[in-house]
């Protein structure tokens, strides 16, 4: 699964290296090391063109960066409280379920990440007997940021007037697969990428179903670098930079 990630990229920064037609945030979020559920993060996204922009744009959807809430909460919903447990989506599944094939069909996007959380289970254990988890942040070997592959939704508030500029709730959810071998014994489960000569076609609402899932690929054998970090990240109260730095290694749990 992905549980926690860090975003420190600037907007104009994911604008140019998205090639993002349209900002459409109301203002610019902060770094974040410990990115986590309910969370509001960066969206790379395609919307259909609307209004004026039928013309303007040829029919061409737009591509913009959005801010969007972690933890999807599909259009049916009767509440957001839903999302705080539908933050990832399983591959194998998701055109299947009900809660993400819809998003899936046509509300697909991109989640700039600097790398992920994954927590190990040692073979030290709690007061309470269970096994003391050692986490590990997970980033590209080259230093580059991961496009995970995500779904959005647009969820009305009922409770909202129609004047009310809040009424709509843009949530999104991590893709994810199984782990690959060399970072299979940390966790099980890793988030998708989707290679930048892909986005365009992952991202099209209009792209035919049948051929999305072979756009996702788990990364390149020894593309991505584990390395252990604080256990000051289990908190999500902790933040900063520091997080990330990786572990001395007399201070790591085996």
């Amino acid at each position: 699964m992905c549980g926690r990630y860090a975003s420190s990229r600037r907007a104009e920064d994911l604008v140019e290296e998205f090639d993002v037609d349209a900002l459409r945030i109301a203002a610019e979020l902060e770094p974040d090391y410990n990115v986590a559920p309910t969370k509001d993060v960066y969206a790379v996204v395609e919307r259909p063109p609307s209004g004026e922009q039928v013309a303007e744009r040829a029919g061409r959807a737009e591509r913009q960066l959005r801010v969007v809430r972690w933890g999807l909460v599909p259009s049916w919903a009767k509440d957001v409280s839903i999302g705080n447990r539908m933050i990832n989506a399983r591959m194998e599944t998701v055109a299947e379920k009900p809660a993400y094939k819809r998003a899936f069909a046509k509300r697909r996007c991109l989640l700039p990440a600097d790398g992920y959380f994954e927590w190990y289970p040692t073979q030290q254990t709690t007061k309470a007997g269970k096994p003391l988890k050692q986490p590990f942040f997970i980033r590209p070997r080259n230093g580059g940021t991961l496009a995970m592959a995500g779904l959005y939704e647009i969820w009305r508030d009922p409770a909202r007037p129609e004047d009310d500029p809040d009424r709509f709730v843009w949530s999104c959810t991590v893709i994810t697969t199984d782990a690959e071998d060399e970072l299979g014994h940390i966790h099980d489960r890793m988030p998708l990428m989707v290679e930048p000569d892909r986005w365009a076609d992952w991202l099209d609402p209009t792209a035919a179903q049948d051929s999305l899932l072979d756009l996702l690929v788990p990364a390149a054998p020894g593309a991505l670098e584990a390395y252990p970090v604080s256990r000051e990240v289990s908190n999500v109260r902790n933040n900063g930079a520091h997080l990330i730095d990786p572990l001395p290694l007399e201070e790591v749990v085996e």
